[in-house]
């Protein structure tokens, strides 16, 4: 990719504009639609015929509620579950309650989320915040898996007041032995300047153990990948387990320390990158949005890589009964 103006980031719903403490607890919509991409990928997106993999990224504080209008365009029975908010078992997203979308239904998903709260006995029950996720429950079978293989699944952050916000956002799934459903060469490269605070949401899913290494940038194991303080020693990592269903983010400045440059993002498991193709390339310009010396060729030089992907699309599924 030549230098240039920074290209543009991938679909969010950028639900977290920030509330004063007696406009929390809001209620906020949006619809979605389930539609078909190619031959072989099925999307999410926030209006017709704008359905990507992953789908959009959602965010809301806690103590908010989101109703998601779900449109099904396809023909297939679909739905949306989410991770790590509250629900009922009409908006569970799954077969067992009988929450899915037939062909060509709309339905109403509503998912709630709580701030920290003082329990008995001096403990306190945990808030909603983190890096979720949301994906299908019911295209294929009784659990999804149809769904996942082709592209159905979006980030979920829920936010604590007082988070900072980053500059940059990206999404990285790690789906069987693809990201974001495609192998190396083709994996998304994640581009952003020299400087800025760029957020990671990273989702396992499919049947395969994962590892997400990111070269040259650190963060903490913590809830946002930040420190509290000189008195906060939380483990410092830059590589973490990425197992099916689990799913976590953090903030970097981007080139703190190192500089601009072409740096690689991967999975550690190494007959995953060396067979599978599961890399890519988080691009760092410099902070005028130009590309740094030698960068250009670290990309050419990826792409010249051999990388013995099989595929870079899920397989196509059947139609899933009740």
């Amino acid at each position: 990719m030549a230098g240039g103006a920074i290209a543009a980031v991938g679909p969010a719903a950028m639900l977290n504009q920030p509330a004063a403490s007696a406009a929390r607890a809001r209620t906020r919509r949006l619809t979605m639609y389930a539609e078909r991409i190619g031959d072989n990928l099925i999307g999410y997106g926030l209006a017709p015929g704008q359905a990507t993999v992953p789908g959009p990224l959602l965010e809301i504080y806690e103590g908010d509620t989101l109703e998601i209008e779900l449109v099904n365009t396809t023909d297939q029975r679909l739905s949306i579950h989410p991770h790590g908010v509250n629900y009922d078992t009409n908006s569970d997203g799954a077969p067992l309650n009988g929450s899915f979308n037939e062909p060509g239904e709309t339905r109403v998903y509503t998912w709630r989320t709580q701030e920290q709260y003082r329990a008995s006995g001096g403990f306190y029950m945990p808030g909603s915040a983190g890096y979720w996720h949301y994906h299908d429950h019911a295209l294929g079978g009784e659990h999804g898996t149809g769904g996942i293989l082709r592209g159905l699944y979006g980030g979920l952050i829920v936010r604590r007041q007082g988070d900072l916000l980053p500059d940059r956002q990206f999404t990285v799934v790690f789906s069987e032995m693809t990201i974001n459903n495609k192998t190396a060469p083709n994996t998304p490269m994640f581009e952003c300047r020299h400087g800025e605070r760029v957020e990671f949401v990273c989702i396992g899913h499919g049947s395969q153990p994962h590892t997400f290494h990111l070269h040259a940038h650190r963060w903490a194991d913590t809830r946002t990948g930040m420190l509290r303080g000189d008195s906060d020693y939380s483990n410092v990592v830059d590589n973490k387990n990425l197992d099916p269903g689990s799913s976590f983010g953090f903030q970097v400045l981007a080139g703190e320390a190192v500089g601009p440059g072409a740096w690689m993002y991967h999975c550690h498991y190494q007959a995953h990158t060396d067979t599978n193709g599961m890399a890519g390339i988080f691009l760092v310009r410099n902070a005028d949005g130009s590309m740094p010396p030698g960068a250009q060729e670290a990309i050419d030089r990826f792409h010249g890589h051999t990388h013995a992907a099989a595929t870079t699309q899920a397989p196509t599924t059947g139609h899933g009964g009740h």
